[in-house]
Parts: C-alpha cells; sequence; structure tokens
C-alpha cells in the first residue's frame, strides 16, 4: 500500500512538473520554432551540402546573439504594452517606421512565398500522383481558416505543440554512421573559408536566424498573451525572469534544430557527393537514396511542420505592423468582424506568397531578395532595439543589464558586417 502511495505521489510530482514546464512555454517557443521555417532549412541544407560540417559552430555562436535580441522584444512588448511598431511610432520620427514597413511587406511577403512553395513541393514529394500547386493551395487555404476562426487561445496551443514535429530533426542524423570526434571538432571549434561561396552562406545563416519579423512578432504577441490572460499580471522581475526563459528555451530549441540539420546534410549529403542543393525538397530527395526512407520522410514531413508553425508568424507580424502603424484594431484574439484590417493583411500576404508560384519568382530568387531586405532592416532594427531597451523614460526599472547590451552590440555588430558583405557579394560577383 505504501508503495502504490510513493508511486501515485510520484506520478503526480512529474505530471504538476510537466505542467509547470509546459505553462512556461509561450511566445517565445513558437517564435524560435518559426525560425526554422522552409527556407530556413533550405538554407541550412546549402550549408551542409557545400560546406560539410564546416558551419556547426555557427548554431552555438547564434544561440546568445538571437536570444539577447528577443528578450529585448519580449521585454518591450511587456513593459509598453504595445508592440514595437506602436513604441517605433510613440518615441520615432515616422520617417523611419515608414522605412521598416517598405522593407518589411515585400521581404515578408516573399518569405511566405517561399515558405509555400517548399511545403507544397514536399507534399509533391509525398504523394507524387498530386501536383505540388494543389498542395501549396490546400496548405494556404487550411492556414487561412485556421488563422481567422480559430481564437488566439488554441491557436498558440496548436502552434506551441506543433513544435514536436520539429523533434524528428533531432532522429535524422542518427539513422545514419556518424564520426563523433568529427561532430564535436566542427561544433566548438570555428572554420571559417574565406571564400565568396562561403561567406556567402554564412550571411545567409545569419539573416535567417536573426530576422527582423521575429522582433515584431515577440513583442507583439507578448502583449497579446497578456490580454489573454485571465488575471492581470503582475509585471516584476520575476515575471520577467520567467518570460527570459521562455525565449531561452525558443531560441535553443531553434538552435538545435538548424544544428541537426546542417548535420545531416553535412554528413549524408556532403559525404555522399551531393554538394549543391537549392530547395527543401532537393534535401528531401537526396537524403533518401543516401539515408533511407526514414530519414527522408521524417524530414520531408518536418519541412511541412515547420511551415505550418512559420506561415502564421510571418503573416501575423506583417499584419501586427501594418495595425500598429495605422491604428487599427489588432489582435488574434479578435473575431474576423472585430478586426477587419488585421485579418486582411493577413489573407493578402498569404495570397500574395501563394501567387508567386504562378508570376515566375523562383523560391530561391525570393529567398535571395529576402536575405537582402532583412540584411539591410535587421542591423537598424537592432541598434533602435537597443536604444528603446536602454531608455529608462520607457521601460523604467526593466533595461537591460549589461551583459544584455553585450549580447545586443555584438548582435549589431555582426549583422552590420552580415548586411554589407551580402551586398558586395551581391552586386559585385
Amino acid at each position: 500500500m505504501g508503495l502504490e502511495s510513493g508511486k501515485s505521489n510520484k506520478d503526480k510530482s512529474l505530471i504538476y512538473r510537466w505542467k509547470k514546464f509546459s505553462n512556461l512555454l509561450g511566445p517565445g517557443l513558437v517564435t524560435g520554432a518559426s525560425d526554422d521555417d522552409p527556407s530556413g532549412i533550405a538554407t541550412y541544407s546549402q550549408a551542409g551540402a557545400a560546406f560539410g560540417l564546416s558551419t556547426l559552430w555557427t548554431s552555438i555562436i547564434a544561440f546568445p546573439l538571437m536570444a539577447s535580441i528577443q528578450q529585448m522584444c519580449a521585454r518591450i512588448g511587456i513593459v509598453t504594452e504595445q508592440g514595437l511598431t506602436g513604441t517605433l511610432k510613440k518615441h520615432y520620427h515616422r520617417s523611419i517606421l515608414y522605412l521598416m514597413l517598405l522593407f518589411s511587406f515585400p521581404a515578408i511577403v516573399m518569405n511566405i512565398g517561399a515558405d509555400i512553395a517548399g511545403m507544397g513541393a514536399v507534399g509533391n514529394l509525398l504523394f507524387p500522383k498530386i501536383d505540388a500547386s494543389f498542395f501549396s493551395v490546400f496548405f494556404t487555404g487550411l492556414l487561412l481558416v485556421l488563422i481567422i476562426y480559430l481564437p488566439y487561445q488554441k491557436m498558440a496551443a496548436i502552434l506551441k505543440y506543433m513544435c514536436i514535429v520539429m523533434l524528428v530533426y533531432f532522429m535524422v542524423p542518427f539513422l545514419y554512421k556518424q564520426d563523433f570526434t568529427h561532430i564535436l571538432k566542427n561544433t566548438f571549434i570555428p572554420q571559417i573559408h574565406f571564400t565568396k561561396q562561403f561567406m556567402a552562406i554564412l550571411v545567409g545563416i545569419l539573416g535567417t536566424t536573426i530576422s527582423p519579423y521575429l522582433f515584431f512578432w515577440q513583442a507583439s504577441v507578448e502583449v497579446e498573451e497578456q490580454k489573454s490572460r485571465k488575471k492581470r499580471i503582475v509585471v516584476d522581475k520575476h515575471f520577467i525572469h520567467e518570460v527570459d526563459k521562455d525565449v531561452n528555451i525558443g531560441m535553443a530549441f531553434s538552435g538545435m534544430v538548424m544544428y541537426f540539420i546542417i548535420l545531416t546534410t553535412g554528413t549524408v549529403l556532403y559525404q555522399g557527393g551531393v554538394r549543391e542543393i537549392n530547395t527543401v525538397e532537393e534535401a528531401a530527395r537526396a537524403l533518401q537514396p543516401l539515408a533511407g526512407n526514414a530519414a527522408y520522410l521524417l524530414f520531408a514531413i518536418g519541412i511541412i511542420g515547420t511551415g505550418l508553425i512559420a506561415i502564421p508568424v510571418l503573416s501575423g507580424s506583417l499584419s501586427y505592423i501594418f495595425a500598429e502603424t495605422f491604428g487599427w484594431e489588432q489582435g488574434l484574439s479578435k473575431k474576423f468582424h472585430e478586426a477587419r484590417g488585421f485579418y486582411t493583411i493577413i489573407a493578402i500576404s498569404l495570397l500574395l506568397g501563394l501567387s508567386m508560384n504562378y508570376l515566375g519568382i523562383s523560391p530561391i530568387d525570393a529567398l535571395i531578395y529576402t536575405a537582402i531586405l532583412y540584411g539591410i532592416t535587421a542591423p537598424v532594427l537592432i541598434a533602435i532595439i537597443l536604444q528603446i531597451a536602454n531608455n529608462k523614460k520607457i521601460m523604467g526599472t526593466f533595461v537591460n543589464s549589461r551583459n544584455t547590451n553585450i549580447l545586443g552590440i555584438m548582435a549589431l555588430l555582426i549583422m552590420t558586417i552580415a548586411a554589407f558583405s551580402l551586398l558586395y557579394l551581391q552586386f559585385t560577383t
């Protein structure tokens, strides 16, 4: 009887701990998961196929930089009770706001288009008798219905639990024989090849991991999260610490997925002689003869799962930018008739993204243009975020710590160098 009682208490304790951990996970996890969208997976696959494990170390370097910026954005949203766009509108010249809008709109739409095209192509790989365009239309329609008709809490829960799909990338590398000494060496000892191709991939990795749309989403969705709670939260250091934990977990998850995709393609494809990958479906297709059906299927399913997570974040971030810029009613917690402009932007961004399949804009071209636009806006936004996060008039006692500032400044410098490198490589080669 005593043993049964002890076992029962232990089970209850485990359930309590899981519930506590699950409740901790929120916007930060979804933001991190959305960072590894199909277009990001294409970039990581290109890195692994072209250079083996030489870029594994970038996931270790990127994590603290990503986390520091996203923590600042989360804090700005919580303290000011408005998104990043609203804060820019209130405290900065309108020209900066409109410039961000000018660059963000085409970049995010092209990113959505590349993701929809990738999901459609992978759907066609899994079911060859069904045309890729059918899958693209199907996923676009499905996402529109879910985003518009599901209340925020349900949508947030679906996005959160869909992150489980991304665990498939942690399994794929172990379906293939690995040299763990070689892996550890490339993880902790950075390798840099001063060639045009390697620098382009390095810039691409940074651009797809530290993306401006994530800044806007993080701040706005934190506001949304607070509004959706039944009880008003007291914003204190403990609460901010809990939010930072959520962000850290999300960014760590994102970095791990990135790591394992580079590991998979850097061992299976690179060692198999496949050195050039342009799209996610090419990566999935190339895995099949080299690593078997299990690896191929898991990789493909993961691509569709990441797209279903990322596209609501991409379209949502764009809609928050527009709504706050023009003073519209906004929020995923509102019904369509309560925030028509907000949901109309989401619908337009998805339909424009889908239309890229029929306008002759290839996913690869879309990724290049997106990287350029993100590369230009990211350093400017990071500088503004740093300034806001250190402004006591805006943030009160919740200004940046010294460590956060150090990481933020490092992110600013690295992204600035990356932006100039990207422009140089684009226009001089």
